[in-house]
C-alpha cells in the first residue's frame, strides 16, 4: 500500500512538472552568413577573402516565454554574435559574449512589453527596417554610414530598460534608457524613443537618440551626441521603396554635424529580389566638409524558407579618397 502511495505521489509530481513545462517555451535559433569576393572601402586596398556576416552578422541565441496567466508573459533572450570564418565568438576579440542581446522582461498584449538588460536600440531597428539591405554591415549604405561612420556607441545598450507599446490603429512606440553606470568618460544616461505608423503598404517611423556613455573612444570635450531620423517605405507589390533622412549632432570641443539620406528599392524577381540602395553622408567638422556616397546593387535568391544565396556589387566614394569597389557572393542559413 505504501509503495502504491509513493507511485501516486511520484505520478502527481511528474504531472505537475509536465504542466509547468508546457506553460514555458524555450527555443534555440540563429543565423550563419559567409561570403567570398573582393572587398574594398573608399581609400583602402582590395581584400580578396572569405568573410563572415557581410549580409547579416552571424549569431546564435536562446529565447523563451512563460505564460503567467491573465494575458501576461515572462520572457528572456540571450544572443551572441559569432565569426563563422574563424570559429571565434563575438564580433571582435574584446566584444562581450552576449553582446547582441541579453534581456529578461514581461509582456502583455494590452500593455506592451518591458525588458531589462542589454537591449537593441530603436535607432538600429529603424535603420535596418527601412533600407533594402536590412541589417547588412557589409553592403547597406545606411548601416555603414550610421553605425560604422557617424555614430558613437553600439547597436545595443547595456544596463538598459526598453518599453515597447502595443499597436493602436497602426501606431506603436518604444522608449529606451540606460543607466550609464561605470562607463568611463560618461556624461549621463543614454536615451532613445521611436514612433511608428504602419497601415496597408505604408510604413513610417520617427526616431530620436541621445548618447552620453558607452563610447569606445570619446572625442575631446565630448558632452553628447544627438540623432534624429525619419523613415518611410511603401510596398507597391511589384516593388518596395525605401527612404531615410537623418541628422547626427556631436557636442564636443569641435562640434560635428552629419546629414544623411538613403533611397532604395526591393523588387521581387522569381524566387528572390533585386536590391538597390544609395546613401550619402555629409559631415561638417569645423571648416572641413567630408562627403561619403555609397551605392549597392544585388540579387538575393531564396533556396528555401531558411536558406538564400546572394550576389552584391558596392561602390564606395569619400572626399579626397580613391573609390572602393566590392563584389561578393554569399550564402545565409537560418535555424
Amino acid at each position: 500500500m505504501l509503495f502504491s502511495h509513493q507511485k501516486l505521489i511520484a505520478a502527481a509530481a511528474l504531472a505537475a512538472l509536465a504542466g509547468s513545462a508546457s506553460a514555458q517555451t524555450v527555443s534555440l535559433y540563429g543565423l550563419v552568413d559567409m561570403s567570398v569576393g573582393s572587398f574594398q572601402a573608399a581609400g583602402e586596398s582590395k581584400l580578396k577573402a572569405a568573410e563572415n556576416g557581410k549580409m547579416t552578422t552571424s549569431h546564435i541565441g536562446f529565447a523563451g516565454t512563460e505564460d503567467l496567466g491573465g494575458g501576461l508573459k515572462a520572457k528572456f533572450a540571450l544572443e551572441s554574435f559569432l565569426r563563422a570564418d574563424t570559429g571565434k565568438s563575438a564580433r571582435f576579440d574584446t566584444d562581450a559574449f552576449w553582446a547582441r542581446k541579453a534581456i529578461v522582461g514581461l509582456e502583455s498584449a494590452t500593455l506592451g512589453s518591458l525588458t531589462l538588460g542589454r537591449n537593441t536600440t530603436p535607432l538600429f531597428v529603424s535603420t535596418v527596417s527601412y533600407n533594402a539591405f536590412g541589417d547588412s554591415y557589409g553592403f547597406s549604405p545606411s548601416v555603414r554610414h550610421y553605425f560604422v561612420g557617424a555614430l558613437y556607441g553600439d547597436s545595443g545598450w547595456s544596463n538598459s530598460a526598453l518599453y515597447t507599446s502595443p499597436t493602436w490603429g497602426g501606431f506603436s512606440a518604444s522608449a529606451l534608457v540606460n543607466a550609464g553606470e561605470g562607463a568611463t568618460g560618461a556624461t549621463g544616461r543614454n536615451t532613445s524613443a521611436s514612433v511608428k505608423y504602419a497601415i496597408a503598404g505604408l510604413s513610417t517611423m520617427l526616431t530620436y537618440q541621445q548618447v552620453k556613455n558607452g563610447v569606445a573612444v570619446y572625442p575631446a570635450g565630448f558632452e553628447a551626441q544627438t540623432t534624429t531620423q525619419l523613415n518611410a517605405s511603401y510596398d507597391f507589390g511589384v516593388a518596395k521603396l525605401f527612404g531615410q533622412y537623418g541628422q547626427v549632432e556631436t557636442d564636443a570641443t569641435v562640434d560635428v554635424e552629419t546629414r544623411l539620406f538613403q533611397v532604395g528599392a526591393s523588387v521581387p524577381v522569381g524566387s528572390g529580389a533585386l536590391l538597390l540602395s544609395h546613401g550619402q553622408a555629409r559631415e561638417e567638422k569645423g571648416a572641413a566638409t567630408v562627403t561619403r556616397k555609397t551605392t549597392s546593387f544585388g540579387y538575393d535568391h531564396k533556396l528555401s524558407r531558411r536558406s538564400d544565396v546572394y550576389a552584391v556589387y558596392m561602390n564606395d566614394k569619400k572626399t579626397s579618397l580613391s573609390s572602393g569597389n566590392t563584389f561578393a557572393v554569399g550564402l545565409r542559413h537560418r535555424f
